[in-house]
């Protein structure tokens, strides 16, 4: 009796693997389907761990003992790239502002986030997520025929200079003070024309972040990847800076500007993906 059962169970555990097997090699094969499918990046902005940015009522205070509160946020995301577990990339229309370029704005969001929508993404497991912060300098001079599209819609967000051709990168604006938040600030990041004809620093940026579970894109399922910016880094990342008079207006890529940059460069992280139906 006791042999029996000893075969038995065997066997049982012999179809189990076999058919673990085959479903793994169901989804293998799925997901390496010619079909493609979509994918989410949402985008929610806050400082450290406190929740939401809420416009014209959020306060921090910076690691120099500044308070600010925000009343302006909005930022570019370009060039978004995926990785998948082989190192493989794939491009979102590279360089192509009209397609793959798009401006975080707080004011727009939804419940706190901002959500990107991306078709086309070929069927795969996706580990890491590279994106660019601002527009690069070969997208910027295809000129306005090869971004008309985007140019309008970054201009009417207030993401381009209205005394100089080129995108505003990062735009942040509120009130700062010791104690109180009672004198008004703004910082606008961004390249000046052609960098090279102008002699100035090139201010775009490319950030890549690891998932903590991969994005499985299939025809049947629609990952979302949920970004997490802190804005605590603006004054206090690597840089730890101090509001005054001498920077409290600052537009373009001025050595103020330069440390803001490096210091935002850093602020995003991916909080969590879902894996869920495309019907979200």
């Amino acid at each position: 009796m006791k042999t029996i059962k000893y075969f038995l169970n065997l066997s049982f555990i012999a179809l189990l693997t076999l058919f673990t097997s085959c479903n793994n090699e169901d989804d293998f094969s799925e997901i390496k389907s010619t079909e493609t499918g979509k994918i989410q990046l949402k985008f929610e902005n806050g400082f450290d761990n406190l929740g939401g940015i809420v416009l014209d009522q959020t306060t921090q205070t910076s690691s120099n003992g500044q308070k600010h509160k925000l009343t302006t946020l909005k930022y570019i995301i370009s060039n978004i790239t995926l990785i998948d577990e082989k190192g493989n990339e794939f491009d979102y229309h590279k360089n192509d502002p009209d397609k793959g370029a798009f401006v975080i704005n707080q004011d727009s969001a939804i419940a706190n986030v901002v959500y990107l929508n991306l078709d086309n993404i070929p069927q795969n497991k996706y580990t890491k997520v590279r994106f660019g912060l601002g527009v690069s300098q070969k997208a910027y001079l295809l000129g306005q025929t090869g971004q008309a599209t985007f140019w309008e819609k970054a201009k009417k967000n207030g993401m381009t200079w209205s005394w100089a051709a080129g995108y505003v990168f990062f735009k942040i604006e509120g009130f700062y003070g010791k104690t109180t938040t009672d004198t008004f600030f703004l910082t606008h990041t961004g390249n000046m024309g052609d960098i090279n004809k102008n002699n100035v620093q090139d201010l775009y940026r490319e950030v890549t972040l690891d998932l903590p579970t991969s994005a499985r894109v299939t025809s049947k399922i629609k990952p979302s990847i949920h970004i997490m910016a802190n804005l605590n880094t603006y004054l206090s990342g690597d840089h730890k800076l101090i509001l005054d008079e001498s920077n409290n207006n600052i537009m373009g890529s001025s050595n103020f500007a330069q440390l803001v940059t490096e210091n935002i460069q850093n602020m995003f992280r991916v909080d969590h993906v879902h894996n869920d139906e495309k019907n979200q």
